[in-house]
């Protein structure tokens, strides 16, 4: 199955189990605390995350996949370039998985034809694929068939890989032997909980999400928390912090795929630019992509933010007169975060 799921581009597979019950107190308690934020569908499913039979009856067991998604010509030393950007008043910086196509069907595809050779050689069998598309606890499966280890970030890191993949799964209704768990090795490391901008990660393995700079420009639908703006800096779509500045990333592999190459220079794009793109040339320049789930009006309402923060850094008047162009824009909701870019200087 490894050399199937490799030839597809895959980096690793493994077997979980599907009793998952350890986990449950743990998402009741992330839950009750309220540190899932506007995302509802977390609530609404429940348990069912923790219950793979629950959510597709008939599953015994689970195959975990993880698909490495740095771009190939991803050059040397490309954490400290990633963070460097951070202090370029001019650039828009966006999450490295964003910068391609968009994952979920890079990845569906591929998982359902591994199903399809695995049918293949075995026989008929039911499955069901996901990634990131349903209520699945991808990390906690994934650990627990050997991809790796839950950092104190909260993501999957694994010592060959670092944590620059996408995972998926394969809920399949046969009995597979489950793989061997890894140990943890982040040792006394902090490095991720000390670099968060907004220091989202509360405790080793505690995330609040609604203080995380990828859930405010993602998930989030309205006004982005005055407290919270000056921190986003210029990030106008997801944040890379916690992994940049991890040492396990120095062993950070490249795609073999061209589906997560950079698209439309979106490793180098300016906020002016960005700023500027009208809904059509959103739509154009986001096609296949993941960003545009989130829409044109959110897409401005996260530029204008950065625009406003790095006018207020660097004084420069490019950026305070491409916000004043869309001071009386039509949306209440970018009108509202431009006027307050405008008033960070």
């Amino acid at each position: 199955m490894q050399a199937w799921a490799r030839e597809l581009g895959f980096s690793q597979i493994g077997i979980a189990g599907v009793d998952l019950s350890s986990a449950e107190p743990g998402l009741l308690q992330w839950l009750d605390n309220g540190f899932h934020g506007e995302m509802a569908y977390m609530e609404t499913h429940g348990l069912k995350r923790a219950r793979p039979a629950e959510l597709v009856p008939g599953t015994v067991s689970v195959i975990t996949a993880r698909m490495d998604y740095l771009p190939r010509d991803t050059p040397a030393q490309w954490q400290d370039k990633e963070l460097s950007r951070l202090n370029d008043a001019a650039e828009a910086v966006i999450s490295i998985y964003a910068r391609g196509r968009d994952y979920h069907k890079v990845l569906r595809s591929r998982l359902q034809k591994l199903s399809d050779r695995i049918g293949e050689e075995l026989g008929p069998f039911g499955h069901r694929v996901f990634t990131d598309s349903a209520p699945v606890l991808e990390a906690e499966l994934a650990a627990r068939s050997g991809q790796g280890w839950r950092g104190k970030h909260t993501l999957l890191l694994n010592r060959e890989a670092g944590s620059m993949f996408f995972l998926g799964e394969i809920y399949v209704d046969m009995a597979l032997e489950p793989s061997e768990p890894v140990a943890p090795h982040c040792g006394s490391c902090s490095a991720c909980i000390d670099v968060c901008p907004t220091q989202a990660i509360i405790a080793p393995h505690r995330l609040d999400a609604r203080r995380c700079i990828s859930y405010l420009t993602i998930e989030h639908a309205g006004p982005i928390p005055l407290d919270l703006r000056p921190l986003i800096g210029n990030r106008i779509y997801g944040c890379d912090d916690c992994q940049l500045i991890c040492p396990w990333n120095k062993f950070a592999q490249r795609s073999t795929l061209p589906d997560f190459d950079e698209r439309h220079g979106l490793g180098h794009a300016q906020l002016v630019d960005l700023m500027a793109w009208t809904e059509d040339q959103f739509l154009h320049y986001t096609e296949g992509s993941p960003i545009r789930r989130i829409g044109h009006e959110r897409w401005q309402r996260n530029v204008a933010v950065a625009m406003g923060n790095m006018w207020r850094e660097s004084g420069d008047v490019s950026l305070r007169d491409g916000l004043a162009v869309h001071r009386a824009h039509s949306s209440m909701l970018v009108r509202e975060h431009v006027l307050w870019g405008l008033a960070q200087r």
